[in-house]
């Protein structure tokens, strides 16, 4: 095994060079540079960065273009990236009530304190190819008008004045947020550090167990109460100073769902929430955090766990592509010797079934042989 994987190093550094090549493609077509992958293919850098764990459009960018457009490949780039990165403090709880909005909408209430804001979305595109973009038609300037900043409170804000849905609830003082960065996972989890790991976890396999919370499948009656996508502030607390540091901002996207709640023994009737926060603009990917929150709230509620998506354990330790990529690729290195193994002991159980099944051909068999 072990002269097998040494005489494959030629093949290796070969595969290296063709990888190149392929990833160059054709001389005649200009490369890929940065700033196009940054500015053009937006939705994807910040998928990149989500899943990543990793707010840095440029690093991103690059992943993408090493990957040739492997969003995975790209994720499992950034991530062994930033492991190398050091960590020099804890920047303080976004406000996402003081977000820079460029995009709210909500489809509980039609008008709402701070209007509603389409931004940029293709919910109401015609899905129809644009032979336009093909022949890289012009694109006009988006109509722009004067407004006023106006505050826009969540809507679970307007429910809870009537105390129709749970309360926030007040962290505690001492209560330090986890990090699945340098923590091992643990089940149960804290509903934060679960949070976490919704958040940089696979989107289609987060939208999937969404979809069947919508299906059926767990206790899930959902209503998008709002998605806003903004930028928000980030501060520092530097025990020198007496102030926060602000360090810059970042574009995210937040979805707080509204689910219906018939009550128990402890709490009455009410709406409760599942909420979802990623890096950039990446709505169905909080809505799918959002709805698989509140599926996993189900042992907090006391509902029955009936459902996988319900299923602590089976959605985290299944959400992650880099772990899972990782494991399932893992079966096209060498395991000749396993299987020799397993190969070994398929001959030998054949040889008995077959000696149960017709014992004279086998005894005439052996009588051959001798």
């Amino acid at each position: 095994m072990y002269v097998a994987v040494k005489g494959g190093e030629a093949a290796i550094a070969n595969a290296h060079s063709l990888l190149a090549d392929r990833r160059r493609g054709d001389r005649s077509v200009p490369a890929l540079r940065l700033d196009q992958i940054i500015e053009q293919l937006a939705l994807g850098v910040d998928r990149v960065m989500s899943e990543g764990s990793l707010y840095d459009r440029e690093l991103a960018a690059l992943a993408i273009a090493q990957a040739r457009g492997d969003m995975i490949e790209a994720i499992f780039l950034v991530r062994a990236y930033r492991t190398t990165l050091p960590r020099f403090g804890y920047s303080r709880p976004i406000d996402t009530a003081n977000m820079l909005v460029e995009r709210r909408v909500s489809a509980t209430y039609k008008d709402l304190p701070g209007g509603q804001l389409l931004g940029p979305t293709f919910d109401y595109t015609h899905r129809l190819l644009d032979p336009e973009l093909a022949a890289g038609a012009d694109v006009a300037e988006p109509l722009l008008r004067e407004t006023e900043a106006q505050a826009m409170p969540r809507v679970s804000a307007i429910l809870a004045r009537e105390g129709l849905i749970e309360p926030d609830g007040d962290m505690p003082q001492d209560h330090v947020p986890g990090d699945i960065t340098r923590e091992p996972l643990e089940f149960p989890m804290a509903r934060d550090i679960r949070l976490q790991a919704l958040s940089r976890g696979d989107e289609g396999f987060l939208l999937a167990l969404g979809y069947s919370t919508q299906r059926g499948y767990a206790r899930n009656h959902p209503f998008v109460g709002e998605i806003r996508i903004g930028e928000v502030e980030l501060e520092l607390d530097v025990p020198e100073l007496p102030f926060s540091v602000p360090l810059g901002t970042v574009r995210v996207t937040e979805c707080q769902m509204v689910n219906q709640f018939k009550g128990s023994a402890k709490a009455p009737p009410q709406f409760t929430r599942g909420y979802g926060l990623v890096f950039g603009q990446s709505e169905r990917k909080a809505m799918a955090v959002a709805l698989c929150d509140r599926a996993l709230r189900a042992k907090e509620l006391g509902e029955d766990v009936v459902a996988a998506a319900q299923d602590e354990e089976f959605v985290i330790s299944h959400s992650d592509n880099v772990q899972a990529t990782g494991f399932v690729e893992h079966l096209k290195l060498p395991h000749y010797v396993d299987f020799q193994a397993e190969l070994d002991l398929v001959r030998r159980m054949r040889t008995e079934y077959d000696a149960r099944q017709n014992p004279v051909k086998v005894e005439e068999k052996r009588e051959a042989a001798e």
